[in-house]
């Protein structure tokens, strides 16, 4: 994995780090012993790196969340998953790789899993289109969803999209439908249903793949109807005002494991996902495993009406 760029708010980690760097050069070229001034920057930079990612503003958790090296749903299947077998197209019109599953064995127990997937360069973007499904990106997943239905195998979805593509050519070929048929279709599939948030969650285009039993969320991953650039440009008609719309929108995991949207966070790393790949997928593999446990143990009757009462009971009504 090729070392990442850095964001503005860890300039200072990345100092220490290139500190580290030249002693380490200098002990090579010369021989000289520099074990002890490693280890204290070593300390420092632990400790820098925990008191930067504990107090991030919401809208430095959305340039985590974005960071182009943090892993994306393939990376996750190398790690976390064996036996991998993609399958591809949605039997109607293409094969939409903005969205990438198949068939995975996860500690033994094979599942289906279900990822929006971005590229690294720009060819790869234009191959995935950004991570932003076509209507065939959904209706592929909806279609690998009820296969796994129908051999009684569990489901696991990987969320990390800026939105669904809004182009024409996806709107005539019947975007909205796409997404709101996989939300109605998810809601009673009789199987279990689990969902991980591993970037940014964007509108209907993340929701599309987050109608489960369980939904779980990458400590610095971020969920929410539109982006803070978006919101700004429409609230105050300028996207300069992008921090301002982040905090008001209450899109990092811990606002929204407070608002009864998201059930549990996954622990990253110190530094972020981006910083230890391996680490964050040990974690991402123990929560996932944990949970499905739990769903597979019950009768299939009680956890649609649980899937069903946990959404009914997301947000407040009121009747005028």
């Amino acid at each position: 994995m090729a070392s990442a760029p850095h964001l503005e708010f860890e300039r200072d980690i990345v100092e220490i780090q290139g500190q580290i760097d030249k002693l380490l050069d200098l002990a090579d070229r010369k021989g000289i012993d520099v074990s002890s001034e490693v280890a204290v920057l070593r300390e420092k930079l632990e400790s820098l790196r925990e008191q930067t990612y504990d107090s991030l503003r919401p809208i430095e958790q959305v340039q985590v969340a974005r960071h182009p090296r943090r892993p994306y749903t393939l990376d996750y299947v190398e790690r976390v998953f064996t036996d991998w077998i993609e399958l591809h197209g949605d039997r109607l019109y293409r094969d939409d790789e903005a969205i990438v599953g198949g068939w995975a064995r996860l500690r033994g127990r094979s599942l289906m899993v279900v990822g929006h997937q971005k590229g690294r360069d720009m060819k790869e973007n234009l191959r995935r289109n950004f991570g932003m499904p076509h209507p065939e990106g959904y209706r592929k997943a909806l279609r690998l969803m009820r296969m796994a239905e129908k051999f009684h195998r569990p489901v696991v979805t990987l969320i990390d999209t800026p939105g669904a593509y809004p182009g024409i050519g996806a709107e005539e070929r019947g975007q909205a439908e796409a997404i709101a048929t996989n939300l109605r279709e998810m809601a009673s599939l009789r199987t279990p249903l689990v969902s991980v948030v591993i970037g940014e969650g964007g509108s209907g285009g993340a929701l599309a793949l987050g109608v489960t039993d369980r939904i779980l969320m990458l400590e610095h991953s971020v969920y929410s109807v539109i982006s803070p650039e978006g919101c700004a440009a429409i609230l105050w008609r300028s996207a300069e005002h992008k921090e301002k719309a982040a905090s008001a929108l209450r899109l990092t995991s811990a606002n929204l494991v407070e608002l009864g949207v998201c059930d549990e966070i996954v622990p990253e790393p110190p530094g972020g996902a981006h910083s230890d790949w391996d680490a964050t997928a040990e974690s991402l593999a123990l929560a996932v495993d944990r949970v499905l446990c739990q769903l597979t143990s019950m009768p299939i009757d009680e956890l649609l009406e649980a899937r069903r009462t946990k959404f009914e009971s997301i947000g407040a009504w009121r009747e005028l």
